[in-house]
Formats: structure tokens, sequence, C-alpha cells
């Protein structure tokens, strides 16, 4: 099942001519500020990552210090949200007080290279797209997708990766195509990109889909993947949306679920900080922007993707 979903993914970034992604999510999904405390902070990452000396080492100059910029290298610290329930992307073991995932290591190589050490901050995916956060964190490291409605109250970094979004079925069921879905149940993430394919609301710049998914379909919003899948694996619906290394990811762990096909769309997931904020987020997304290229360039967002998901899907088309 494992290799089999890997090699989908692979044709569907070759045959889509498009960008790939997650809510994303990115990807895509909610978060839940209960599975985790609101703010830990850790300055350690990947050992897999390039270190920060060599990063620096680019040639590009980094932008002006000033700003929500200014404030983070002056407190050396970076408050990222992120979800604490959406493995492999983030999650926190209560057990251990230990953080891990891909978007985990993306965004502590981002502290490293700036300099600073990472607090981690848990709100849930609607206020995090919803922007005005009120000084609370400084940027979002989530599989967030770039969307039309989002880019009016967010900025956002260039893409770090792209996910494909796809569903699962219960391993026992009779539905083997997407048309059997027409007047089924489908569990997705409220408020998040999943939801907006369903109802034919997605809007990406530079991106038209195809939408696969019936129209009559029900619809049922939940605060993270995690208790889609739940739901599904107990039959309260008939599918869940995600993206496929989540639903992988729940499969690995023993759901009784399978992938439905291949995945139905992909998109571009990028850091994101908000509009609103108190202090300017220019310089801020403009060194987002720098060491971001510079990951992808010293192929160290390769290396993690690599790590975390078996496959390279941290290059946009053409690449």
């Amino acid at each position: 099942m494992r290799i089999t979903s890997r090699l989908s993914i692979a044709a569907a970034l070759i045959l889509s001519g498009g960008l790939v992604a997650a809510c994303g999510g990115g990807g895509s999904a909610g978060t839940s500020s209960e599975a985790a405390p609101e703010s830990s902070t850790s300055s350690s990452s990947s050992s897999e990552a390039s270190s920060s000396s060599e990063a620096m080492e680019s040639s590009e100059a980094a932008p002006a210090a000033d700003g929500l910029l200014g404030q983070i290298l002056e407190t050396g610290t970076l408050r990222v949200a992120t979800d604490p329930a959406y493995p492999p992307q983030s999650s926190y073991d209560e057990g251990t007080g230990e953080w891990q995932g891909f978007d985990i290591d993306v965004a502590t190589e981002i502290a490293t290279r700036m300099g600073v050490v990472v607090s981690w901050e848990t709100p849930s995916w609607d206020v995090l797209t919803a922007g005005n956060w009120n000084d609370r964190w400084d940027v979002s490291v989530g599989s967030m997708s770039i969307t039309d409605e989002r880019a009016q109250v967010l900025d956002f970094s260039v893409p770090y990766y792209f996910t494909p979004a796809g569903l699962a079925v219960q391993d026992g069921s009779d539905i083997t195509s997407m048309d059997q879905l027409s007047g089924k149940r489908i569990g997705v993430c409220g408020a998040c990109t999943y939801e907006f394919y369903l109802n034919r609301t997605l809007a990406i710049p530079g991106f038209a889909f195809e939408f696969l998914v019936p129209e009559d379909v029900e619809i049922v919003t939940y605060d993270t993947d995690s208790t889609a899948i739940q739901d599904l694996k107990l039959g309260r619906v008939d599918a869940v949306m995600s993206a496929v290394p989540t639903l992988e990811e729940a499969i690995k762990k023993g759901k009784e679920i399978r992938l439905l096909g291949d995945p139905v769309f992909l998109e571009p997931l990028a850091v994101a900080a908000d509009k609103s904020s108190s202090l300017s987020v220019d310089s801020l997304v403009a060194e987002l922007n720098r060491i971001i290229t510079e990951m992808h360039d010293d192929g160290t967002l390769t290396e993690l993707s690599m790590k975390w998901y078996g496959i390279d899907i941290t290059r946009g088309p053409g690449a």
C-alpha cells in the first residue's frame, strides 16, 4: 500500500502540470489547542538539515531587520503556530513533551538560520486562517495553502513544499470510485482547502482545478483531520478528504482505511504571517523567502521530504 501510494503521488506530480499540496495541508489541516501546551521552546534543528553556518554563506544578503523581524531577532525567539495532531507534518507527544514532523523540522531550520529558537503555539486552524492574530504568534508553519481568500488577511512566503490531496474510505467499504461518493458523508477539516474543494470554491492564484468529487456529497467538518479519520474508522462518515501523507500515516498506524484512487488536486504550501500585525511583516516575509529559497537550493527541503515522506515533494512543476 505504501509503495503504491508513493507511485501514485509521483505520477500525479508528473502528469498534473500544476503544483502539489496539503492543507495543508496542506495543507491543510485543522489544529487542536488541547493536544499540546500553548507554548514550548526548542533550539534544535533536524540532524539531516544543513547547518546554519553553511546556510548563511548564501551570497544573497539578508533583509534589513526592522518591524516584526527586528523584534524576533532581538528576543531570540520565533513564535511558530502549528498543529499538534497532524502527522507526519506535525505532532506533539504529551508523554515525552517532544514535537516531530516535516513542518516541525522546517520551522526549526528556519529559526536556526535566523539565529533564534522556536516557541510553539497551537491555535485552531480557523483562527489561523482568519488572520488578525493580535500578535500572539509570529508565523504559521503548518502546511497552509495559498488561497485568494487567505491572501486578503495573510502574507505568504514562497512555497516550501507541495502536497497531494486525496480521499480515503473504510478498508471494507464497497466504494471504489469517486462517482460512488454521490450522496455520501465526507469528513474534512473545517475552513481548510479540502472543504473549499468539496464546496467547489477553492481558488489558488495561477491554478485551475478539476472537481472530481460529486456535488451532492454531505460535508462534515472537524477541528482536525485526525478526528475526521477516527470518525471514518468508526463508520460515522463514508469517506475523508485530507493530505495523502496524512492518510498514509493513519494507515501505517493501523487505521483500517484505504486510499480511494489517485490524488484529486495539488496545491502550494507556504509559511504565513499576519497582515494586521502591529509591526510590519515585510522584512520578515523577505527573510522567509530568502531562507526557504536557500533551503530549496542547498537540498535541505529535499532531505526533510525524503525523511518524512519517502519522496521529494518540495519541487514545483518543471523541476
